[in-house]
């Protein structure tokens, strides 16, 4: 898969940028970049967005800029020359998507019919955007086309906001969301770049929706742990759950182990909605899984430690249900 595209979906979140003024690109970038999430669709619906491009590309080359609301071969050829990585459009038009593949940079077009959805799949495109959302069906008609469509994967964008984020992102077909609510060009004009900051940090901690899960503590042996048990469960009433390394008490919320386990004092799990998503997060903090650790369901990581403890305590990701 292409870098950028990866990089897409390890953010899961698209923001799809409506600017009036060049001059606010960079107070732009920089909040989203302040909010966690470096990454911005500039959409060709005003007269500024090829300089936003530009100035976004050329002062803050971390960020991910691509170009949106593409409507022609014109228009793809001045996004890419100002520094777009990545194009997308409202419709499927063949001829851009040709032309985009042709200068090697990733293009995510429209669809919101099986039709599309094939003609997409016939020039060789693995994610597409699906707009609409809302009005074309939204997660009904995602979850139709994912038996027959099983081989691409969706952008849904149009309607979608803080409050049904997740439920999009839980589909399997789903690459990752896109949408305006953090972005909303009205901030942007106004100058409420910290307002921006507010809300896409906002939008990135409900995307990866951190818990915690469990307390994990060490104990030296099976019989320190034991008596630990037993007073737990005599002064707060807890019920105990043993198995072959540790005790689990109350609803699981506290795990004995019987042997020290990673951490200097224990551990915490930390409940997300994608492990693997998470991951990316973190990794773009420095922090990383630790080697074989990791525990996988249909393929899909459940369960892994970081590689970074803090207060003496090992940290482990656990996926939410």
């Amino acid at each position: 898969m292409d870098e950028i595209l990866k990089k897409i979906e390890g953010y899961g979140i698209v923001p799809v940028v409506k600017i009036e003024k060049a001059e606010d690109a960079l107070s732009l970038g920089k909040s989203l970049l302040a909010g966690g999430l470096p990454l911005a669709e500039i959409t060709f619906r005003t007269a500024a967005a090829e300089d936003a491009i530009r100035t976004l590309a050329k002062g803050m080359p971390e960020m991910v800029v691509g170009a949106g609301t593409v409507l022609s071969i014109e228009q793809a050829g001045k996004a890419i020359g100002a520094g777009a990585k990545f194009i997308v459009s409202p419709g499927f038009n063949p001829k851009v998507v040709s032309f985009c593949r042709e200068q090697g940079v990733p293009v995510i077009p429209g669809v919101n019919s099986p039709t599309q959805i094939e003609a997409a799949m016939e020039c060789g495109l693995g994610v597409v955007k699906f707009f609409p959302a809302e009005e074309s069906g939204g997660r009904a008609f995602l979850t139709a086309v994912s038996a027959p469509y099983e081989g691409i994967k969706f952008i849904p964008t149009g309607g979608v906001n803080a409050t049904n984020l997740v439920p999009y992102l839980s589909l399997k077909n789903v690459f990752a969301c896109g949408g305006s609510w953090m972005v909303k060009s009205e901030l942007i004009s106004a100058g409420k770049f910290e307002e921006i900051t507010r809300l896409t940090a906002e939008a990135v901690r409900i995307l990866l929706g951190f818990t915690l899960a469990h307390v994990g503590l060490n104990e030296e042996k099976a019989e320190s742990a034991g008596k630990s048990v037993e007073l737990f469960s005599r002064l707060f009433r807890f019920p105990v759950a043993e198995g072959q390394s540790s005790y689990f008490l109350g609803q699981k919320e506290f795990e004995i182990m019987k042997s020290p386990g990673r951490g200097q004092k224990g551990h915490l799990a930390l409940g997300t909605n994608d492990v693997e998503r998470a991951l990316f997060y973190l990794g773009q903090q420095g922090i990383g899984p630790v080697a074989g650790t990791e525990k996988l369901k249909n393929g899909k990581m459940t369960v892994v430690y970081l590689d970074r403890e803090i207060s003496g305590f090992a940290i482990h990701l656990v996926q939410k249900g």
